[in-house]
């Protein structure tokens, strides 16, 4: 029982570890809070976004028939993370230039928002988790490695939510002693914030427009 569990398991945290190394907005801005705050507050916005990525995760198990007939609906929600995106990027970015105190903080985290309901905020902005987590439950269905239980659903679900935190755990700590060791000023946390947040939408934007292409 145990050896048909463990693949389940493995397979939820593989994926999500893997999926939090690339730079992205959630990781950067824990790294950021971790720096100019605390890691205890990195920590409480880490936590929260990865209880948003479990929620999406299992919409995405239980959900797929709705999801598969709602692509429209996603994609008005994807227009509106991209526009988001450019204009956080471009502030953030806009606000690094003007900077002049050496302490001030991102853009992000330049406000007395509680960083739990902060980290649910930045995660649930974020609906391509969706498709994401739709294309390997999906894919892991189909190979037999998670069947379509609730036993199984859950372990797949709670592997996703431990790789996110190991993911993390790289972004929080790693991140904020290769900072330190660079000596990296505040400016140029800012810089990446902003820079992360366009490439992300400009990515959206590919994603957009090559899925439309395919249906052509």
């Amino acid at each position: 029982m145990m050896n048909e569990l463990l693949p389940v398991l493995f397979a939820g945290f593989g994926v999500s570890f893997l999926g939090q190394l690339p730079l992205g907005n959630l990781n950067v801005a824990a790294t950021q809070i971790g720096v100019e705050e605390n890691f205890k507050n990195a920590w409480l916005f880490s936590i929260a976004g990865a209880l948003v990525e479990i929620i999406y995760l299992r919409v995405a198990l239980n959900s797929s028939q709705w999801i598969m007939h709602n692509k429209m609906l996603f994609n008005y929600v994807s227009w509106f993370t991209v526009i988001l995106f450019f204009t956080l990027g471009f502030l953030s970015i806009r606000k690094a230039i003007k900077q002049k105190e050496p302490q001030k903080k991102g853009l992000l985290i330049d406000n007395n928002i509680n960083r739990f309901l902060l980290g649910l905020m930045l995660s649930a902005i974020n609906p391509m988790q969706i498709p994401f987590w739709f294309f390997w439950g999906t894919y892991f269905i189909h190979n037999g490695t998670v069947k379509t239980t609730s036993t199984d659903f859950n372990l797949f679900t709670a592997g996703a939510g431990l790789g996110t935190l190991a993911g993390q755990v790289i972004y929080i700590h790693g991140g904020n002693w290769l900072i330190k060791k660079l000596k990296a000023s505040h400016r140029i946390l800012n810089v990446i914030m902003g820079a992360v947040f366009i490439i992300s939408a400009t990515i959206q934007v590919y994603k957009i427009f090559f899925e439309s292409w395919l249906k052509k």
